[in-house]
């Protein structure tokens, strides 16, 4: 597969950013998301008795909430080999079928560019 270091320089800047928030809390999974004005949303994993959220779902929904009406790119660093349908349709949903998706491995190698 493919190592960060070439990639995009903005894929590099969410993938960083993805590694350091699972890192950082000690979750499963960590997401960072670019919208069309190049912001960024960083989030890890949502585990409350009433509430339960992948990262890349949560990331997405903060992007929403901060008003972001498409994205550019999203990565998702978790040690799975897939990532869940919803995850990508929730990045479908605001960024559209074109919407580069990164699974990554902890060690920030790219496993798959959906």
């Amino acid at each position: 597969m493919t190592q960060s270091t070439e990639l995009d320089p903005e894929d590099r800047k969410i993938i960083t950013l993805a590694r350091s928030a699972r890192a950082r809390n000690g979750v499963a999974e960590g997401a960072a998301v670019r919208d069309e004005t190049g912001r960024t949303y960083v989030a890890a994993t949502v585990e409350l008795p009433t509430l339960k959220l992948s990262a890349l779902r949560t990331a997405v929904a903060m992007a929403v909430a901060s008003g972001a009406v498409s994205l550019e790119g999203a990565a998702v660093v978790t040690g799975a080999d897939v990532l869940a349908p919803e995850d990508v349709a929730a990045v479908r949903d605001l960024g559209g079928p074109e919407t580069p998706v990164l699974l990554v491995s902890p060690a920030g190698v790219v496993k798959s560019a959906g």
